[in-house]
This record gives C-alpha cells, sequence and structure tokens, in this order.
C-alpha cells in the first residue's frame, strides 16, 4: 500500500508549523472551521502531480503577507520502498515551486510514480450541476493517478491550443502555421481521449465489481458538438482530428477560440438504479455518487498497481446519513487504503472506532 510515514509543514497557509507522525491506519481529522484541516489536505495533495486540491499557484500558499515561502516535507512509503518527498516554494527566488525526490530534483512525472490520489472536497459537491469544465478536471484528475504520463500530454495540448488561439484572436489566417500547431495538438489530444476513454472503462468495471452501500454511476464521456460520445475515428487517426480543425478554421476566427477539442467535452452520469442525470438527483445522492467513482477508482488502482493510493475526503461525512458514514468507513478500511478525512466533530467519526488514527487541532490550528 501507500502511506504517509511523516508530514511536516512550514510556514504553509495557516501552520506555521505541523508535525505528523503515521502509521497505516486511515487519519480522521477533527476541529473547528478555521483550524486548517483542509490546509492539511491540500499539503498532501501538493506531493502528487499538479497544483493539489485548490489548484492554487505557489505564490499564493505562504502562511502570511510578509512569509519567504512555505514548505513540505513527507516520507513515504510505497509497496515497501520509502522515499522522501520535498516541496516548496521560496518567494525571494520568484516563487516557482521546486520537487525533490529522494535528493534529487523530480519532475511531476516522477511524483506520479511515487504518490497517487484522489480527493473529494466540498465545492464538488456542485460538480454534477456546474459548468463541463469542472467534471473534465475531476475526470482529467482521475486518469492522472492512473497515468502519469497524461498530465505532460494535456499541458502539451493547452499549449498548441493557446497558440493556436491567438492566431484566431489575432485573425492571422496562415495556413502553414495553423497546420503545423493543428499537428502538435492531434498529437496530443489523442493521448489524452485515449487516457480519458481507459480511465471511464476502469470506473465502470470497477463499480460492476463491487459491493457497496453507495450508487452505481453509469458514466460516458460527452462531445457537446452531438451530445453523445466523441467520434471513435479520432482515437485512431490524429489526421481526421486535424481535419476537423483545417475545416472550421473559419468559425473558429469568427469565435476568436478552438471550439472543438477534448478542452470542450463533458462527463455524465447516471444514477443507474434511477435511471436519473445526476444533475437531477438530490443533493445526497450526488454526493453519494462522487464517492461511489472515488471509491471505484481507488479499486481499479489498487487492482492495476498492487498500491492503493491516497485519498483525501474534506468534511466527507456531510450529506450522508449514518448507515452511508459506516459502509464508507468499511469501504476505506477493506481497502487498507490510508485516507485523510476532515470534518468539524469527532463524533462524524463514530463509527471508525479504533481502526483510525484521531487528530484533534483547536481553533488555532494546534494539536490538541
Amino acid at each position: 500500500m501507500t502511506f504517509l510515514r511523516h508530514l511536516d509543514l512550514r510556514q504553509f497557509r495557516s501552520h506555521e508549523r505541523l508535525t505528523l507522525e503515521l502509521d497505516t491506519a486511515p487519519v480522521a481529522i477533527h476541529g473547528p472551521n478555521g483550524a486548517g484541516k483542509t490546509n492539511i489536505l491540500e499539503a498532501i495533495s501538493l506531493l502528487a502531480p499538479g497544483r493539489g486540491l485548490r489548484g492554487a499557484r505557489a505564490d499564493e500558499i505562504a502562511r502570511r503577507q510578509g512569509a519567504i515561502g512555505w514548505a513540505i516535507e513527507a516520507r513515504i512509503e510505497r509497496q515497501g520502498t520509502r522515499f522522501l518527498v520535498e516541496t516548496s516554494c521560496d518567494l525571494r527566488a520568484g516563487g516557482r515551486r521546486s520537487t525533490v525526490l529522494d535528493g534529487e530534483a523530480a519532475t511531476q512525472a516522477a511524483l506520479g510514480a511515487v504518490v497517487r490520489g484522489f480527493w473529494l472536497t466540498p465545492a464538488m459537491d456542485r460538480l454534477w450541476i456546474e459548468g463541463a469544465a469542472e467534471r473534465r478536471r475531476f475526470l482529467d484528475r482521475l486518469t492522472l493517478a492512473f497515468e502519469p504520463e497524461h498530465g505532460p500530454n494535456s499541458l502539451g495540448y493547452e499549449k498548441a491550443m493557446r497558440e493556436r488561439n491567438r492566431l484566431l484572436k489575432d485573425g492571422v489566417n496562415d495556413p502553414a502555421w495553423f497546420g503545423a500547431l493543428e499537428r502538435q495538438m492531434a498529437e496530443f489530444a489523442i493521448e489524452i481521449l485515449r487516457a480519458r476513454a481507459r480511465c471511464v472503462t476502469r470506473l465502470s468495471e470497477a463499480q460492476a465489481r463491487a459491493k457497496t452501500l453507495f450508487p452505481l454511476a453509469k458514466i460516458a464521456i460527452v462531445d457537446p458538438e452531438e451530445s453523445t460520445a466523441p467520434n471513435t475515428d479520432f482515437f485512431a487517426d490524429p489526421q481526421a482530428l486535424q481535419e476537423v480543425w483545417k475545416k472550421t478554421r473559419s468559425r473558429d476566427l469568427a469565435a476568436g477560440r478552438t471550439l472543438i477539442g477534448p478542452h470542450r467535452h463533458d462527463l455524465s452520469a447516471i444514477y443507474a438504479v434511477k435511471e436519473c442525470a445526476a444533475a437531477q438527483c438530490s443533493t445526497g445522492e450526488q454526493k453519494a455518487l462522487l464517492i461511489s467513482l472515488v471509491l471505484a477508482a481507488a479499486r481499479a488502482l489498487r487492482q492495476e498497481t498492487g498500491a492503493p493510493p491516497l485519498l483525501l475526503l474534506d468534511e466527507v461525512a456531510a450529506h450522508l446519513d449514518q448507515e452511508r458514514r459506516a459502509a464508507l468507513y468499511d469501504e476505506i478500511c477493506a481497502l487498507e487504503v490510508q485516507a485523510w478525512m476532515t470534518g468539524t466533530g469527532a463524533e462524524l467519526f463514530d463509527a471508525l472506532g479504533t481502526r483510525a488514527r484521531s487528530i484533534a487541532l483547536d481553533s488555532q490550528g494546534r494539536l490538541s
């Protein structure tokens, strides 16, 4: 399994200094609002590829105005091998984030080989009723845990698309220039589409095999151009996608942006038993669907790699009745996953009993 043995935060958000020594058990953090519970989860999320559960810039995270930066140190064990991950930001040196793995500068892909994680936050409770961008981000976060190269592919696509959009906004109509950018976009887009499709298949299969109190979510990637799954020709032939962009240049020039591609796709979900779209479900049902998908991802990753991910579940008990709350804790323990959960009161975690490490914070964010 994968778990944190040691976590040390310095000048991170509300925490001047916080040090935790841990074992493999799930972790239940409780304390009043403003105690810094979510900040601990955000720090852990920065040990995995990406910008963390808040998506914040590195220079936004320092504890207070005037601070020179922040630092996180974590000792991680993955399938019996131990790693030291250090990530930090020095505002005096331009505010860029640096990451070190076992004493050597590390790329995001290298981090993905050590730490893989999924998270849920209260802001995601509205996932099914908000815009497609948030659902794409959710799917890409899940995909990234299975395939760390999904991150560089997404960044490469975004970079090439920004250049194409700049040409569109400037009214430039140079076929050679557009063609070169569209070839780059297509190479990355094919990999993005394939990785997302594989992730959806993994989640669907993991849900189908599970015995759980959480509802089965029938999920699919949807192309808003057709309200259907993306054209399967794109998965096999990048030239087909290049041809689409070539044919739609005049429309894109009028709009000043690229209107077709994986950056426009959506993730749809249906509450399977009720055959009800997630957006039409109750708040509690929507939360249960999200939890179902995250648990399915954890099961699939464990089966595929032998090591379940870290789970970061912020205010996870919200909108769950007592039965579902107990079922969630049972599944977490059965998966042997180190889940980090937060809540305002210790009673929210009563059903865990002695199976979890309890961490209490006072109103100042200190261990109590």
